[in-house]
């Protein structure tokens, strides 16, 4: 049941809002054969799994500004991981400022939760206690960073050195000492959550004050550093190597990917086009999912205390990846692409009284969905905020797995040229334009996904119909913003 707009503060539903870095849904609830992980199965148990969502930009900075905005970036133009969001934005309202403003909760945040590194400090304003923050690059052993030195990574997330990058050494892209879980990031991340939901329970009591906490994990982020016994977990023979490691035919050279981020850690070769070997290919594979694993325990942890300090039953739970991760196939690793495994994202909801335990849906989702569908179940006006809303609630869909909002999902990734994609459950359109010259004809791709799960071919040019069908439902969205111009109140995204 939902609360009405002037319910008092102490009858709203706690918001418990956990992100996590690079996972893409390589999770047992989403039928991976190989994941072991039992705690994500479990809150998925207790809601609902939303199995086509995606992120509506396949890179941290800007994947997170749309979860707190509610913005497409091309609404916004927030597009680099350096983008300041009040500098571009200076007027919004972020989800959990509309939730403290609208509702009387107190917000908080833990860990990876804006981007802090490559410039961005993140967003201070928008909590009303300082950010808890925690490493994303880290190491334990000294051989992983030649004895202790500023690696490439670490100078990125900890802005430092960012004039001189090429200069410092590559760390290691994994590492698997043998220690407690608290010796890494994530581990203590959790550990405060629990002291954060133990407050929280004691200040509801005595205050009536609803929690908006937002706990951000950093693993399976690079460098794949997990404590040895996760991973124990799995025999490096039977994970599953990438099946297709060509890009797809007759694709346009700009959707293309070889190198990037993943060269900046050692051993993994630095040639752009350089072929990677099987036992390193294992390693990486290995590595990510060891660095779920962990991820998972961690997890773990907090639902079980929010379990043991009786807040379950009035706390809406969100699990939400920022992005997805290539893991060699198409011959890309980790993600800055408009392909499936990079924007792909796992999301589950679990809303006390109103989702279905164990159920799912193929409603196509994106992560601006979810700053309308908190407010709803919080039972908070539909937001009227600066910025342009672009996401719909989801809540039809929470009561009604076969329920339908949109028919499809839209996201975009900045390159050479902009490329703008259309998702429905079985296509994929994405339009490649240059950004100052919206008259210039585009160049398209077209993937099916009951055909060619695996994208091996483009099919823009043996599917017409398709594409325009497609085309039509792009033009209905707004002109793209260029990188990093102030937005002005827009139309929104088609509903």
């Amino acid at each position: 049941m939902l609360l009405s707009h002037d319910a008092p503060a102490a009858e709203r539903p706690n918001i418990l809002l956990i992100l996590v870095d690079d996972l893409k849904p390589a999770l047992g609830c989403y039928g991976d054969p190989v994941a072991r992980t039992p705690n994500l199965d479990s809150l998925a148990a207790r809601g609902m799994r939303f199995d086509l969502a995606y992120c509506n930009q396949a890179v941290c900075a800007p994947s997170r500004f749309t979860l707190m905005l509610g913005s497409h970036s091309t609404s916004t133009g927030l597009y680099g991981l350096g983008s300041q969001l009040r500098q571009i934005v200076p007027d919004a309202v972020t989800l959990p400022q509309y939730f403290a403003q609208q509702g009387g909760y107190r917000t908080e945040s833990l860990g990876k939760v804006f981007h802090i590194g490559h410039g961005n400090q993140g967003d201070p304003v928008s909590f009303s206690v300082p950010h808890f923050h925690d490493k994303v690059i880290e190491y334990l052993d000294p051989a992983s960073t030649q004895g202790g030195k500023l690696t490439r990574e670490e100078a990125y997330f900890t802005n430092q050195q960012l004039d001189r990058i090429k200069t410092l050494p590559r760390g290691a892209a994994f590492e698997a000492p043998d220690v407690a879980d608290i010796k890494y990031a994530d581990g203590r991340v959790a550990a405060e959550t629990i002291r954060r939901l133990k407050a929280a329970q004691q200040r509801r009591r005595q205050e009536g004050t609803p929690f908006f906490i937002v706990a951000g994990f950093a693993r399976p982020h690079l460098p794949f550093s997990a404590p040895k016994k996760y991973w124990d977990l799995y025999d490096p023979s039977q994970l599953p190597l990438p099946q297709f490691e060509e890009l797809p035919a007759n694709a346009p050279p700009v959707a293309g990917k070889r190198g990037g981020e993943i060269t900046n850690y050692s051993p993994v070769p630095t040639e752009r086009d350089a072929k990677f070997s099987e036992e390193l290919k294992r390693k990486l594979i290995h590595g990510y999912y060891a660095s779920t694993s962990f991820v998972d325990a961690q997890i773990g942890k907090v639902l079980d205390e929010l379990n043991q300090l009786g807040l379950a039953e009035n706390t809406i739970v969100v699990l939400w990846g920022d992005h997805g991760f290539h893991l060699g196939d198409l011959g890309i690793w980790t993600k800055h692409t408009n392909y499936e495994q990079a924007n792909r994202i796992p999301l589950l909801i679990a809303a006390p009284g109103v989702t279905l335990p164990g159920s799912s849906t193929k409603q196509p989702a994106e992560s601006v969905d979810l700053f309308p569908t908190l407010a709803e179940l919080a039972g908070l006006p539909s937001p009227e905020v600066p910025q342009p809303i672009d996401g719909v609630s989801l809540v039809p869909v929470l009561k009604n797995p076969r329920a339908r909002v949109r028919d499809h999902a839209y996201h975009a990734y900045p390159k050479q040229k902009l490329g703008r994609a259309i998702r429905t459950e079985r296509y994929r359109l994405v339009e490649w334009r240059p950004y100052d010259n919206p008259s210039t004809p585009a160049v398209y791709e077209l993937y099916d996904y009951h055909t060619d799960p695996l994208e091996t071919r483009n099919l823009a040019a043996d599917q017409p119909e398709t594409v325009e069908t497609l085309k039509q439902k792009l033009a209905n969205y707004p002109e793209p913003l260029s990188r990093n111009l102030k937005s002005e109140k827009k139309k929104t995204a088609p509903k």
